[in-house]
């Protein structure tokens, strides 16, 4: 197979498909951070997301040796992204309506934060297929334009239809599920492909109607307060 710069080309491509497979639900999470910013801020926290988190990526691509040696590290990451999808759920939903609360800074926070997160079973499959650290980076570099372009065009679906937040939050949801049945220390528990999906099933399912309860009732105490302050001010 034809080489370049010592690495197989083969292989290369291998790497960049997958990566672009696996980077589905970052382009989700990346669309789901920065949609309630204004346009230009919009831009900026995608582009200042994007790097932060591709920067992340290779840095787990360098040290994953080490990193899979840290006792529960997918259970950990999975935990962390549930709290992370459910905090989107709670921020962007209000009775179907988007609210529009987010920072720019908030927005790359939780962008390189996620990604960093889901990014460790994203590098654990590049790392078995590429044999090396370049592969890695050129598969990722090559990779990042059209990640960059799915979050985008993601947030434009998101705009006409709001219903598309919950179902990028549920995805999150199935990702983090998946990185805790498939860590090391507690895989036993989930020998059987059945439990895996049930439990992921219910983790997803219960993260969005909790997320949806806790919007409803935030969105009822702030209808309150609104209904006060109009009182007050008669």
């Amino acid at each position: 197979m034809l080489d370049i710069f010592g690495m197989s080309v083969g292989v290369l491509l291998q790497v960049i498909l997958v990566d672009i497979l696996l980077s589905g639900d970052n382009a989700v999470l990346i669309a789901l951070a920065a949609k309630n910013l204004e346009g230009s801020q919009r831009k900026k926290a995608v582009a200042y997301g994007t790097v932060g988190a591709v920067a992340l990526r290779l840095v787990f691509a360098f040290v994953i040796v080490y990193l899979l040696k840290i006792p529960f590290i997918h259970a950990i990451g999975g935990i962390l992204l549930l709290k992370i999808a459910l905090d989107l759920i709670v921020q962007n939903s209000e009775d179907g309506h988007v609210k529009s609360s987010t920072t720019l800074w908030g927005a790359v926070k939780t962008i390189v934060l996620a990604d960093a997160l889901m990014s460790l079973d994203n590098v654990v499959a590049l790392a078995g297929i590429a044999h090396g650290f370049l592969p890695i980076l050129c598969g990722v570099m090559i990779s990042i334009p059209l990640i960059v372009w799915g979050s985008t065009y993601i947030m434009k679906l998101m705009d006409k239809f709001p219903v598309i937040t919950t179902i990028g939050a549920a995805l999150l949801a199935w990702t983090a599920a998946s990185m805790i049945v498939h860590d090391e220390m507690i895989g036993f528990i989930f020998s059987s492909k059945m439990i895996s999906y049930i439990f992921q099933i219910v983790v997803t399912i219960g993260l969005v109607v909790v997320g949806q309860v806790i919007s409803k009732k935030q969105a009822k105490v702030q209808e309150n307060i609104e209904v006060e302050s109009q009182r007050q001010s008669v």
